[in-house]
């Protein structure tokens, strides 16, 4: 694979994935915004599941207890779920908080039933995650009813599927407002897994059919990020959370406050880096040569 290297990179925009280490607190919830505006975030992102779609799915999973029961917030897994789910009144009153603050609102949206509701409050961005990115009943409905940027995460598929999903958004005429992620799904996920090559592949491929090219992480630092950047990625969605100690499953993977600050300067130090030499030799460089040069 031949990399082109070119000097036109873009601005970097960080993505504050809350999640559900808002432990079910809407207040809580609130605050983690707050603190996301205030270390450097672009957008804050939430999550909606319809929890009965997904009981009827996998009812195996939901009607089990939760396989990790110390990070547990119900009896049962669908009771976990149910916890930490907000009414679509509540993600509309977390979309106007970040509205005030100036920061840009994403949901995902995990099912058909959910992806309804999220239209009615008209988010900044709609994104399909991994676990329903083959879901073509959910993806054909936002493409047909939602007028905003579509962003998509493709863990878990092949070339082929991911090939297939780009064409049906190029059908539906779509793919303008579309960002596409390079995502491993796994929690977390080591070094040598994130695969950030993929994110190349993903501008190779797709770069002038789509919005913009996105790396999804659930790796334990920043450094692959900045890599991820060089590659290609404009948009980089991390876990969110104020304390890697706090009940639930996400928390110990994400990113704290300070974090997210040096991700988004050192992303945008990067930036300035990637350049060219303009004639071979800079101004600070003659300064330098007149003095120490042989």
């Amino acid at each position: 694979m031949v990399i082109k290297m070119e000097n036109n990179y873009k601005d970097a925009i960080v993505i504050a994935d809350i999640c559900c280490n808002h432990m079910g607190d809407f207040n809580y919830a609130k605050k983690m915004i707050k603190e996301a505006k205030e270390h450097g975030v672009d957008i804050v992102k939430f999550q909606k599941r319809d929890i009965q779609t997904w009981v009827n799915r996998k009812p195996e999973l939901y009607n089990a207890p939760h396989p990790n029961p110390i990070n547990s917030f119900g009896k049962t897994y669908k009771e976990h779920r149910e916890f930490l789910e907000f009414s679509i009144e509540q993600q509309k009153e977390l979309r106007d908080y970040c509205k005030k603050l100036g920061l840009l609102y994403s949901i995902s949206a995990f099912d058909l039933e959910s992806a309804k509701q999220i239209i009615s409050i008209q988010p900044d961005v709609a994104k399909i995650p991994s676990a329903s990115n083959m879901n073509y009943e959910l993806i054909d409905y936002l493409c047909d009813n939602f007028d905003g940027e579509i962003h998509i995460s493709f863990g878990m598929l092949n070339k082929e599927e991911v090939e297939k999903i780009i064409e049906y958004f190029c059908q539906k005429k779509r793919n303008e407002d579309l960002v596409i992620y390079a995502c491993t799904s796994g929690y977390p996920v080591m070094p040598e897994d994130t695969c950030i090559l993929e994110v190349a592949d993903l501008k190779n491929k797709y770069n002038d059919k789509v919005k913009g090219i996105g790396f999804s992480g659930h790796h334990l630092n920043t450094a692959i990020d900045i890599g991820a950047y060089v590659l290609g990625a404009q948009y980089f969605e991390r876990h969110f959370t104020l304390d890697r100690n706090l009940k639930g499953t996400d928390h110990k993977l994400s990113l704290l406050p300070d974090e997210f600050k040096k991700l988004k300067y050192d992303l945008a130090d990067v930036k300035k880096s990637l350049t060219y030499k303009p004639d071979g030799l800079l101004a600070i460089e003659k300064k330098e040569r007149t003095k120490l040069k042989w």
